[in-house]
């Protein structure tokens, strides 16, 4: 049986604030069936034009698109509790897993 991933591009200008609303948009989604929110993952996007004449041109420096594509970053934690439910914490977050996630202080 053939099964399809649907890709939906959410561009965000770095890392930590595509992690943050990958959480949220695969957290909101969990209650459909279909979605796999434990294997949200994050990429850069290259533009290639800029990726292909800085190599063209042998050129790394200044050029901002030298971040790798094919490099994933797991926002959740891929751990399960003892239940079999999946953390709901971040990748390499300190303490016991966790269903819940913990209030930060302002």
């Amino acid at each position: 049986m053939t099964r399809y991933v649907i890709h939906l591009p959410v561009t965000v200008a770095d890392l930590d604030a595509a992690v943050r609303l990958a959480r949220v948009v695969a957290r909101t989604m969990s209650f459909l069936p279909q979605v796999d929110a434990q294997a949200t993952t994050v990429a850069a996007e290259v533009e290639h034009a800029a990726a292909e004449s800085a190599e063209a041109a042998g050129a790394v420096t200044g050029v901002e698109a030298v971040a790798d594509p094919d490099v994933r970053h797991r926002v959740f934690c891929d751990r399960r509790l003892p239940s079999g439910r999946p953390c709901l914490l971040r990748p390499g977050h300190d303490g016991a897993c966790s269903r819940r996630i913990g209030r930060r202080s302002c």
